[in-house]
């Protein structure tokens, strides 16, 4: 059976692109589609075979894409699958919009339906005048985006709040296959992390709570900003690991008891976890993976009640939530948080539902199904 992947674009690293390198050990052999490519920015995708759309011509199309939206449909649009058995589309914007024929399956394992187009248009046309101006883009795309939602022969969810994005905007039922946790750690580590310490790098110091995210202008919703106020207001300590374009502007916003990291290796990421007293996830997620890291190194998470992480974490034992999307609310979290105790088994027993075996056989299961 050939098999193709197909993602918006190759230019980043976060949760979806560790959805990627799960799929290719499940199909080693299937060539990448993208609409552009930044090898300089996404190493990670050195072991695919990566085809790119007409966009890579473009002078600083695979940095500056968020400019090219109204082309994304043309440019999914143009790939050939013909010589394909199976295509797998992994999507929050256009890849699902690609064209098959009737010989070939179209799966499309949806991240999100378009968040600037749906769930988050508020948050990215956030005044009037922006609207106004976007309003005919807006509308087009949609519409498109509605089209193309009708081409996958089957939709697979990466969470059950994803479920309910696709039934709402796109009419279509899905199956649920949670991605897997790539990042791991065993009780033994938990318990013993000096025992297995990277010799390159240096265990930062212990009882810090912790965020994960990328700091990027397109990313506001995951609210990394309420952290930041919480943690200055209690003067907490706290470690913030993730790059992007609003990194200088947090930066300024932060207390003396703040650090911003920057991004980090898989093993640096590691003893950060490690070593972290908590979790904080302020954001509204399509599901949220980091919690799941969190929790697999025995470590509590701090969240939203909302989105992906009221089907991640147990209230109460595996962390604490907070109500309101508000600094306050999440100060009241956090002072919560401090007069309990947690079990890190039972975080670890929750993680394991994530791993990548029961990912493995899930995917299978709905393609053998599909096929």
């Amino acid at each position: 059976m050939k098999v193709a992947l197909v993602y918006d674009r190759v230019n980043k690293w976060g949760g979806a692109e560790r959805v990627l390198l799960a799929l290719h050990e499940l199909f080693p052999d299937a060539p990448l589609y993208t609409s552009v490519y930044d090898p300089k920015k996404a190493s990670w995708a050195e072991i695919f075979d990566v085809k790119t759309s007409f966009l890579q011509e473009i002078p600083l199309a695979s940095t500056h894409h968020e400019l090219l939206a109204p082309l994304m449909p043309l440019a999914f649009e143009s790939f050939s699958f013909d010589e394909y058995d199976l295509v797998i589309s992994i999507t929050s914007e256009s890849a699902k919009g690609i064209v098959t024929k009737p010989g070939t399956t179209h799966l499309c394992y949806c991240l999100t339906p378009t968040r600037y187009l749906w769930s988050g248009y508020d948050q990215y046309f956030n005044n009037d005048g922006l609207k106004f101006v976007s309003k005919p883009i807006v509308s087009a795309l949609r519409k498109w985006d509605i089209t193309a939602s009708r081409r996958p022969d089957a939709f697979v969810a990466i969470s059950k709040e994803v479920q309910g994005r696709i039934r709402k905007y796109y009419g279509r039922e899905s199956e649920l296959v949670y991605p897997p946790v790539t990042i791991r750690n065993s009780k033994y580590e938990i318990r013993n992390p000096k025992q297995i310490r990277n010799t390159k790098y240096e265990i930062p110091d212990t009882g810090y709570f912790l965020v994960v995210s990328r700091l990027s202008k397109f990313t506001k919703y995951k609210r990394v900003d309420l952290a930041i106020d919480a943690c200055n207001q209690l003067k907490l300590p706290l470690k913030i690991i993730g790059s992007g374009s609003l990194r200088r502007k947090l930066k300024e916003r932060a207390g003396p008891t703040i650090e911003f990291v920057g991004s980090t290796s898989d093993s640096e990421l590691v003893e950060y976890y490690k070593n972290s007293k908590a979790l904080i996830f302020p954001g509204l997620e399509d599901l949220g993976l980091v919690m799941i890291e969190a929790q697999s190194f025995g470590k509590p998470v701090i969240a939203y009640k909302a989105g992906g992480a009221v089907e991640l974490v147990v209230d109460g034992k595996t962390g604490v939530f907070f109500n309101e999307q508000t600094s306050k609310s999440l100060i009241g979290a956090l002072q919560k948080f401090e007069k309990m105790k947690f079990d890190p088994n039972l975080c670890m027993e929750n993680a394991e539902k994530f791993g990548m075996d029961k990912f493995k056989k899930k995917f299978l299961s709905v393609v053998n199904k599909l096929i």
